[in-house]
């Protein structure tokens, strides 16, 4: 009903208006002052050369008229111009305005900003409350239900009218509400998940309380020096909850692991703990300086979430190391004096299961003497492979164009998407857009015109922007001249109507396009508010301010990029530069970024994993070089996926590059290290203990980051995983293809030792 509609939208715009300025600055629900205003003057916006055309025209087609009434017209062809013509002239010019659309959704009939056929209708309204401030944008968003509830309740035709909303302050209050729900629930699945793999290895539930209570003071002291030294989460570092958790609780893993193998050989307690603390501290703490020297990488980005990303993840690495270095061995000590271990005389499921074997490792032990030389060799074409599939994946441009694929599922809230797209389907995506502030009204006239010369000088499938405004656009250019050539059009046309050479039907359709008699030129001062409000600033200066519509493809990035390139700086033709800002050109300026970053992080995180490595074998240079070769494999492993699946690195997901090099270097060095603390006699017998829990130690570490895929946001996911693929792919490096060259190498010492006797 669309004689409802408008009602309504006049008496929602009152109520609103009602809430004041601090709630509600300003709302309407069409152009009518503006189409008011601006209609009769519809005119003085056509060149002095297309209004000259036009009086001439009229002037022609008075002159047949006069001449066909009077019987003296040589040849009829028909009017030289018809009132359509003339409607369409005045209309153009207006609908440039904005007070008239030209498209079918944008039509505007009688000034509402209403669908053509009436069945919906648009109320903007606009608040001086920030986005960001979500204390203000709850109680407001409340206030403005009510207003709108009580609006729909003053007359029963509204009883049957569906309201919607949408915008920046409903959309963001969603979103934050959305995103923060997203985290907790990743945060508690992915604990939860580590949790149940550490239950299921060890069988024992005193392990499950060891690892629950250090990895709750890890992540208390992570995240309360976050607050101290940071203040806030974002949506980069919120599930780092799971991250931390999956990768901190490797410590512990690896410290239960050699305890509880101890224990099973017989060794006292006491003894157990000491071999364990000795056995474990120096591949642990690698372990974890790989770790957060990876996320390190990430402090040499330009992108701030990006550095609270690393320092985050780095500090939680190294306080998850220092607090199961400290609390591990004393909890296992105290659970033993209250409850000892006596594997031999336990019963219950777990007793029965651990028995039975859930030893991770002794799959791998088995699988590697079967074909050591073809895991090897495997290893070895896979880095070939590797070093191709990553210049052909840089060369093909792996970076994410489409901002769709970054953004939150919309399948949650349909509603609210179903009035965004009804809004731009009624306003058009041109609405909004990016104010520049000049410095005077002349200067915003000559950006302006500036602007307009750089799109007009664009080719036409490279334009940077959809249009400019400024309230300059709504004062005509030589309107002195143009008011007696404009007069003189309406005096024609009010005398054509005296003689009833223009019908009623086409009277109705020009009539408001007729100038007053008392038609002036006007200035920026003239304009009515609901003209100037957009182009004001707080205390109600006016022309300074300049718009630049958005185009209407804002996901693609290379569209976004022109976009703000276009606006960045601007030079006059005074000399003097213009320079722009606003969520377009921030959100480029971190696109850019992390395009910049995304080699230079890759490059210091690889750099502090090969130091780290070097380090810890600083006197073994060949077991320094088999963890490097294996993490070269399982980095070579993660490419080949990135490349074959064609996987789109953006803002979020990179960061899963330069961990994979500290965290996946983890597990080399731990089955390397406790081969060599063996001897370096047995491989198979260190994939059998050790192995078992490095695997256990990639399984926590890739549940955290499976429980990102459970995220709503897809650059998130992907985030997820490209990092479980890093994880499998670097942990089956370090228990296939590292075991089988050193077994190739056992073989080979123990063939020459037989030469030798």
């Amino acid at each position: 009903d669309r004689a409802a509609n408008r009602a309504m939208g006049d008496a929602v715009v009152t109520q609103l208006l009602a809430l004041g300025p601090d709630i509600i600055s300003s709302a309407e629900d069409g152009t009518q002052e503006a189409r008011a205003f601006l209609k009769p003057r519809a005119g003085l916006f056509l060149d002095r050369a297309e209004l000259q055309q036009l009086k001439d025209d009229v002037d022609a087609r008075w002159d047949y008229e006069v001449s066909k009434e009077e019987g003296i017209l040589l040849e009829d062809d028909g009017p030289p111009v018809t009132v359509e013509d003339i409607e369409k002239r005045f209309r153009k010019k207006a609908g440039d305005k904005g007070v008239e659309g030209d498209d079918q959704e944008q039509a505007h009939e009688e000034g509402y900003y209403e669908r053509k056929d009436g069945t919906g209708l648009v109320v903007q309204a606009r608040s001086p409350i920030p986005g960001g401030d979500l204390a203000k944008t709850g109680p407001a968003l409340e206030r403005v239900h009510a207003a709108v509830a009580g609006a729909q309740a003053s007359r029963p035709e509204f009883a049957a009218i569906r309201v919607g909303y949408a915008g920046d302050m409903p959309t963001g209050f969603i979103e934050y509400d959305r995103i923060r729900n997203d985290l907790l629930s990743v945060g508690a699945s992915g604990i939860g998940l580590v949790l149940a793999a550490v239950l299921l290895y060890f069988m024992r539930l005193r392990a499950l309380l060891v690892m629950g209570i250090t990895i709750g003071v890890g992540l208390i002291w992570t995240f309360g020096l976050t607050q101290l030294v940071i203040g806030h989460l974002n949506v980069a570092t919120g599930f780092l909850v799971s991250i931390v958790a999956g990768n901190g609780i490797n410590v512990g893993i690896l410290y239960q692991s050699r305890y509880f193998e101890e224990r099973r050989a017989g060794a006292p307690t006491v003894e157990a703990l000491r071999t364990s603390v000795l056995a474990t501290w120096q591949p642990t703490v690698i372990a974890a300086l790989a770790a957060a020297a990876s996320y390190v990488s990430l402090l040499v980005t330009n992108f701030s979430a990006f550095r609270h990303f690393g320092f985050i993840a780095a500090s939680g690495m190294l306080f998850c190391w220092v607090v199961k270095t400290v609390m591990v061995p004393p909890l296992l000590l105290l659970l033993e004096r209250r409850k000892p271990i006596e594997d031999g005389k336990e019963t219950g499921i777990f007793a029965r299961i651990r028995r039975f074997g859930l030893g991770y490792g002794r799959l791998f032990a088995w699988i590697v003497p079967k074909a050591p030389r073809l895991l090897f060799a495997a290893g070895v074409v896979l880095v070939v492979a590797g070093t191709v599939a990553g210049v052909a994946y840089v060369r093909r441009d792996p970076m994410e164009y489409d901002l769709g694929n970054t953004e939150n599922d919309p399948d949650n809230h349909g509603e609210l998407h179903r009035v965004w797209d009804a809004y731009f389907r009624i306003m058009g995506y041109g609405h909004g857009g990016m104010a520049i502030l000049a410095e005077s009204p002349d200067e915003a006239r000559e950006l302006e015109a500036t602007l307009e010369a750089n799109w007009d000088a664009a080719p036409e499938d490279a334009k940077p922007f959809k249009a400019v405004h400024s309230l300059w656009s709504f004062i005509p250019a030589d309107q002195e001249a143009k008011i007696p050539i404009l007069l003189a059009i309406g005096n024609r046309l009010e005398r054509a109507r005296a003689k009833h050479f223009i019908t009623d039907a086409d009277w109705t359709r020009v009539k408001d396009e007729i100038p007053p008699p008392d038609l002036r030129p006007f200035a920026l001062a003239n304009l009515p508010e609901s003209i100037a409000r957009p182009f004001s600033e707080k205390d109600g200066t006016r022309g300074r301010l300049v718009v630049v519509e958005p185009p209407g493809n804002e996901h693609d990035v290379r569209y976004l990029l022109r976009y703000s390139d276009s606006l960045r700086e601007t030079r006059l033709p005074s000399g003097k530069v213009i320079r722009g800002s606003g969520r377009d050109i921030i959100f480029a300026d971190i696109l850019q970024a992390v395009i910049h970053d995304i080699p230079r992080a890759v490059a210091v995180s690889l750099g502090l994993t090969i130091l780290a490595v070097l380090v810890t074998f600083r006197r073994g240079g060949r077991h320094a070089l088999s963890v490097l070769f294996a993490l070269l494999v399982g980095v070579a492993g993660e490419v080949v996926f990135l490349y074959l699946a064609d996987v789109k690195l953006n803002f979020m997901n990179f960061a899963a590059l330069p961990i994979t090099f500290g965290i996946g270097v983890d597990y080399a060095v731990n089955v390397v290290q406790r081969y060599r603390a063996d001897g370096s006699k047995d491989i198979l017998a260190a994939l059998r203990t050790t192995g078992g829990a490095v695997v256990l130690c990639s399984l926590t570490t890739t549940l955290g980051y499976l429980a990102l895929i459970g995220s709503l946001n897809r650059a998130i996911r992907s985030l997820g995983v490209i990092a479980v693929v890093g994880e499998i792919s670097c942990l089956l490096a370090a228990v296939t293809v590292l075991p089988a060259l050193w077994l190739l190498v056992e073989r080979r010492r123990a063939q020459s030792a037989k030469v030798g006797q």
